[in-house]
C-alpha cells in the first residue's frame, strides 16, 4: 500500500494577525497527522522562544551558506532578517503522509507555490489595520520605527490576499481556529 503524500498548507498573514496562536491551537486539537515546519531565521529569539521549537536561530553566515547549499524550499529577507523553510522540515514528513503547515510570509508563499503547486494556502488577517496595530502595540516588543515598518509591510501583504485559496478573519480566536481546523481536515478527506 502506498502512503498518500501529506498536504502542504501555507498560512500567511501580517505580524500580529494571530498566525502562531491559531496554528498552535489547531495542532493541539488536530485529529489528523499534522506538524508545523520550524523555520530558520537570523533574527534574535524573543523572550520564551526556544531553538528548534519556535525557530532555528542562525547567524547570517550560517543562513547564507545553507542558501548556497540548496537547503531551503523558500527564503526571504523580511524586516532586515532572513527567514526560510528548510526542505528537511517538509519533504520527509509529507512523504510519510503527514501534513505540514508553513507559517510564512507572502514572499515565501509565492516561492513555495512555484515549487509545490499541490499546496493549499490560507491568509489570516485581522478585521482592520487598527486592530492589527493594537495587537502589535500590546506585544510590547516593537519600538515606533519597527511598528511603522510592520504596519507598512502589513498593507503590502494585504494587497496580495487574492493569491490565497482561503481568507480567515481572526476577530474571534475560537471561530478562526475552528475555520482553519476544518480547512485542514478537508485536505485529508479529499
Amino acid at each position: 500500500m502506498t502512503t498518500r503524500v501529506g498536504p502542504l498548507i501555507i498560512v500567511s498573514g501580517p505580524s500580529g494577525s494571530g498566525k502562531s496562536t491559531v496554528i498552535a491551537r489547531v495542532l493541539q486539537e488536530a485529529k489528523v497527522p499534522l506538524r508545523v515546519s520550524v523555520s530558520a531565521t537570523t533574527r534574535p529569539p524573543r523572550p520564551g522562544e526556544r531553538e528548534g521549537v519556535h525557530y532555528h536561530f542562525w547567524t547570517r553566515e550560517q543562513f547564507l551558506q545553507q542558501v548556497q547549499a540548496g537547503a531551503f524550499l523558500e527564503w526571504a529577507e523580511v524586516h532586515g532578517n532572513y527567514y526560510g523553510t528548510l526542505r528537511d522540515e517538509v519533504e520527509p514528513y509529507r512523504a510519510q503522509g503527514i501534513g505540514v503547515i508553513l507559517d510564512i510570509d507572502v514572499q515565501g508563499a509565492a516561492q513555495v507555490r512555484q515549487f509545490c503547486p499541490d499546496n493549499v494556502s490560507i491568509f489570516l488577517r485581522t478585521p482592520s489595520l487598527e486592530v492589527l496595530e493594537q495587537r502589535l502595540r500590546a506585544r510590547g516588543t516593537e519600538d515606533e520605527a519597527s511598528l511603522a515598518r510592520r504596519l507598512a509591510n502589513a498593507r503590502r501583504e494585504m494587497e496580495r490576499i487574492g493569491e490565497y485559496d482561503f481568507v480567515v478573519v481572526n476577530d474571534d480566536l475560537g471561530k478562526a481556529v475552528a475555520e482553519v481546523r476544518e480547512l485542514l481536515a478537508r485536505q485529508f478527506r479529499e
